[in-house]
């Protein structure tokens, strides 16, 4: 596989568009973890960033969107998006009131969630979120066009012609949903807070990541904790790196890491695995993954508000 690692400067002009790129700007689970200790991979909550030419899609609301939504809203024209969420557990939801672009007239912004029905709604969970006492004004507040989007985890989503996205159930307290992303001969797979306790689990997964371009997994567990953490929702690098040569995922990248991982432990991660597995990453916040021809691998550091 040929993977190139450039370095670039921030400026003020918008990233060049590939026909597919994904960018992080959130790669923990469970809490934000800020702190010289997590300064290179990012302490931030769960947020992807997926650019399918023209359109945007959105992985996730944890505290990362606060800071796409700042660059987001620097750009001027109206936006139109999609976020699609994992689940609704507060670390993939948390940055949602904070996303800037939510209160400007003019941009429409679709939420989906597989995982509610037919207990819940989505409308319900954002509404609780953006209310008193949690938050100081009510979601009516909020100026964009918002679309609540509920489906069950296994329906196939158009929200543009030319996108398509599958989606199934993982492993997870409460449930929660795996996706991939389709797009001009591209595909990215996201599969996060799942165990891989049972064969109808690690089915869906493989389906979701069969010679995907991007395999994101939830990383969370070592393997010496995984025994003790067992029911709790999370994997390993290990169990998602042996998923990702199975399916014959081309890129596989460890996401959604532990608070309590500091950089050094991180880096650990990502020595192992490259020892392991060829065609390895550990998401970081910054990271860019542009497929264009060869599969191209970009950092750049991502500018704060």
């Amino acid at each position: 596989m040929n993977l190139s690692y450039r370095r670039q400067a921030v400026g003020t002009d918008m990233w060049t568009q590939s026909a597919m790129s994904v960018r992080f700007w959130g790669v923990r689970g469970t809490l934000p973890s800020a702190g010289r200790a997590t300064a290179r991979y990012g302490g931030n909550t769960a947020c992807v960033e997926v650019r399918c030419g023209e359109h945007l899609l959105i992985l996730d609301a944890g505290t990362g969107i606060r800071l796409l939504g700042n660059a987001l809203s620097n750009g001027g024209a109206a936006l139109d998006t999609d976020i699609l969420f994992s689940h609704c557990h507060i670390d993939h939801i948390d940055g949602l009131p904070y996303f800037t672009p939510l209160f400007r007239t003019g941009n429409r912004v679709r939420l989906w969630a597989g995982n509610l029905q037919p207990a819940g709604r989505l409308e319900d969970v954002i509404r609780k979120l953006i209310s008193p006492p949690l938050f100081p004004v009510e979601v009516e507040v909020l100026k964009a066009e918002i679309k609540y989007c509920d489906f069950k985890a296994g329906e196939i989503l158009s929200p543009h012609p030319d996108v398509t996205i599958k989606t199934a159930p993982l492993d997870h307290p409460s449930g929660a949903t795996g996706y991939r992303i389709e797009y001009a001969g591209r595909s990215v797979a996201y599969v996060t807070d799942t165990e891989t306790r049972n064969d109808s689990c690690i089915r869906n997964i493989l389906s979701l990541a069969r010679n995907c371009d991007l395999m994101i997994f939830d990383s969370t567990y070592t393997e010496a904790e995984l025994p003790s953490r067992a029911g709790w929702g999370h994997s390993t690098w290990q169990q998602g790196a042996r998923l990702a040569d199975v399916a014959g995922a081309k890129l596989f990248c460890l996401f959604h890491h532990d608070p309590d991982r500091d950089d050094a432990t991180l880096d650990g991660f990502a020595k192992a695995v490259a020892a392991t597995r060829d065609g390895t990453v550990v998401a970081r916040e910054g990271l860019e993954l542009r497929f264009e021809g060869a599969l191209s691998v970009e950092q750049r550091q991502l500018q704060t508000p």
